[in-house]
């Protein structure tokens, strides 16, 4: 069965291979979420080549989002619910918080531009692609996901934590795992405990 993982923003592709390697998949793809945009570095850029590079899916596949890879996971499978197995949300929110996401632009406009060379994009892109989820809200959708969903946060992670359990509670067919001594990058905070979850889906 394929595994398609999705990277938060701030991270790359790269920041899976540890958990992907832990998990002993044989058959996993861990997209650059930034080159799908081709030059529109906004939310429904990204989406939109998301879908264009799974549009011819053969089969159906697990898909695994953190943060913003969650937030396009969760929109995907809303949106393509045939193609998705199961679906594996990591530090997520449902409904995006305009003051976090302001505060987080805040943020970013006063870290230097060399502090987004390793991520992929540009300050000014990141700062934008920030902004374009800041009315994202699937509450009204969830009802069409009816694959099995893990719900995953780190138990440090007190800015989605309550996301996770809301979510939870609004997905009956959900499981909630919340992971001690992680924060919100759970795949670089505790690569094997989530390895050993992802596994439960093979």
């Amino acid at each position: 069965m394929k595994f398609v993982f999705l990277h938060g923003l701030g991270q790359t592709a790269h920041d899976w291979q540890s958990v992907i390697h832990q998990s002993s998949l044989s058959d996993a793809d861990c997209p650059e979420l930034f080159s799908f945009a081709e030059n529109d570095f906004t939310y429904s850029g990204i989406l939109s080549g998301l879908e264009r590079f799974y549009a011819n899916a053969s089969e159906p596949f697990v898909l695994c989002g953190l943060s913003l890879g969650a937030l396009l996971a969760l929109d995907y499978t809303i949106r393509h619910p045939e193609q998705i197995s199961s679906l594996i949300l990591v530090g997520a929110q449902y409904k995006v918080p305009t003051r976090l996401i302001d505060f987080q632009n805040l943020i970013f406009r006063c870290m230097p531009e060399n502090a987004f060379t390793d991520m992929g994009l540009s300050k000014h892109d990141t700062i934008k692609l920030s902004h374009s989820m800041r009315m994202l809200d699937f509450s009204p959708k969830l009802s069409k996901i009816h694959c099995s969903v893990s719900v995953i946060c780190g138990k440090k992670d007190r800015a989605n934590l309550k996301a996770a359990k809301q979510l939870h509670a609004l997905l009956p067919q959900s499981h909630l795992h919340i992971i001690p001594n992680a924060g919100h990058e759970v795949n670089k905070d505790a690569p094997k405990a989530l390895a050993a979850l992802i596994k439960n889906c093979i």
